[in-house]
């Protein structure tokens, strides 16, 4: 006779003993979702003395999945915004008597309009007027230096929410600081062995070890990871929160002189002095793929919202990368080299250049549409220039018309274009030089033209520019010596991050 087949009782009933079907899960009327959330506290079996406090906002949202979670902060942007437009309301109509059905939707239209101008303003289809509400800088309103560094900075970046900051030295320092209070933290470098974990290869060709000297920094717009290149040609990235190294990219041939996040996104661009261009992804810790076009090193990278990189190398050109088409557009500079640049628009773009002077482009001409000649002039010494007690910054820069060729350094090291940097969607933008002062540029729209509006004084080079989002200050990462080498040297200046208010009517 065969034998019967009995059921097995399910994992973890004892043997020998009758298992109720009341305690099988296939019997079982609750949902999946709220099982395993019993089963998980039963194993764990931890009260919420051992677990410590437990507030009233995470038992609220402790089971909320991630969709209603989206849900709930879009209806809190959309109580904050309705909030600002009932404001805006109130001080226009405090003398009319309306009623209350016209009144509200005259807010909800008032929401709608902001919502509208926003969505424009970060897509870059409109540009924001800032230049025009920039008042004159007055005595009080001067450079503050922020943090400092033993060596040169060599590159500056803001969060996205223009609170902290983030800067790197020649000597292979990291510092993550306060917007507000200048306070600071270090990144430490982790040990060879942690390196070669992470992923870091031995150094080849005349590199004999790691090299901690950090040319150029990148924070991805939701603040999570900080990426970090220098001398060692890695691309190394840091987790923001915990200030730990968590992975190393390997592959460019020559030192990482440049970096720049895709806004919205953790994919990562960055320039070598190998002459190419690599694509990273930092979530999924992947190399992408890589771009050649350059006949000599990379210097400066920028990135927008698009798929489109603009890239600056000491070949004499700028190009346009357009990754999803495999394709590019080279702008030949118009007399020496290009040095720096960034994005105005997606079509058009800023440059600087070591003869001293700033180029206007677009994407439908090969030349510059604009060019200002001699837009730091170096007509001063910079050895005699002195530093108040205060720690603030003396006005060092003289105008076009005011230079004294009996004080002016023989070399035009001190008037080469370092840094441009454009406030995000527009019309204001900043240039540094080692001549002594920050300029101030207004970028018109219509006639493409680039016109002075102020000089904020500050001595030494200025290796790095940045400005906040909202346009209420610009940072500026300064030093003794520019970022890519040592033909120049300031002794008067400080080493550090220095900070800016701009006022805004």
């Amino acid at each position: 006779m065969a034998k019967k087949k009995t059921l097995a009782p399910p994992k973890g009933a004892k043997k020998g003993k009758n298992f109720p079907l009341s305690k099988d899960p296939f019997f079982s009327s609750e949902s999946r979702k709220r099982r395993k959330i019993v089963d998980d506290e039963i194993e764990s079996g931890e009260s919420d003395e051992d677990n410590g406090f437990v507030s009233a906002e995470d038992v609220e949202f402790e089971e909320e999945t991630a969709d209603e979670k989206r849900k709930r902060v879009a209806s809190e942007y959309l109580e904050k915004i309705r909030e600002i437009a009932r404001r805006e309301k109130e001080r226009e109509d405090k003398e009319k008597d309306e009623d209350e059905s016209n009144d509200e939707g005259e807010k909800d239209s008032l929401v709608a309009q902001i919502l509208q101008q926003e969505q424009l303003e970060d897509s870059g289809r409109v540009r924001r007027e800032i230049a025009s509400r920039v008042q004159n800088p007055v005595a009080s309103d001067e450079f503050q230096l922020l943090v400092k560094h033993r060596q040169s900075v060599t590159a500056v970046a803001l969060s996205e929410d223009d609170l902290k900051g983030f800067s790197s030295s020649k000597d292979g320092t990291i510092l993550h600081w306060d917007v507000d209070s200048g306070k600071w933290e270090k990144y430490q470098w982790p040990s060879d062995e942690a390196l070669r974990l992470h992923g870091a290869k031995d150094p080849q060709g005349r590199a004999t070890r790691h090299s901690k000297v950090t040319l150029s920094l990148a924070v991805s717009s939701d603040g999570r990871y900080l990426a970090s290149g220098g001398l060692d040609r890695h691309v190394h990235i840091w987790d923001t929160r915990t200030r730990e190294h968590i992975q190393a990219f390997p592959g460019h041939r020559g030192p990482v002189s440049c970096l720049t996040f895709r806004q919205g996104t953790s994919e990562l661009f960055s320039g070598s002095h190998d002459r190419t261009v690599k694509i990273w992804n930092v979530e999924d810790r992947a190399y992408i793929n890589t771009l050649f076009g350059h006949q000599s090193e990379v210097l400066t990278i920028d990135c927008l919202r698009k798929e489109r990189l603009l890239t600056v190398g000491r070949d004499r050109s700028m190009q346009l990368w357009k990754v999803p088409e495999e394709s590019r557009l080279v702008f030949r500079a118009p007399a020496s080299s290009l040095e720096c640049c960034c994005f105005i628009s997606n079509d058009e773009f800023l440059s600087g250049s070591s003869d001293g002077s700033i180029e206007q482009w677009t994407a439908l001409k090969k030349k510059p549409v604009y060019i200002v000649r001699n837009a730091h002039p170096s007509s001063l010494s910079c050895s005699n220039l002195e530093l108040k007690e205060n720690g603030a910054i003396p006005n060092g820069c003289m105008g076009n018309g005011d230079a004294n060729h009996n004080t002016s350094h023989s070399s035009s090291a001190y008037s080469w274009v370092s840094s441009v940097s454009v406030c995000r969607n527009s019309d204001l933008a900043a240039s540094g030089a080692g001549n002594g002062c920050v300029r101030l540029w207004t970028l018109t729209s219509d006639k493409k033209d680039v016109r002075p509006l102020y000089d904020l004084p500050l001595v030494g080079f200025v290796n790095s520019l940045t400005f906040a989002k909202s346009g209420k200050f610009v940072v500026a990462g300064v030093g003794q010596e520019p970022r890519l080498g040592r033909w120049g040297r300031i002794p008067a200046a400080w080493n550090g991050v220095a900070v800016h208010p701009l006022k805004l009517s």
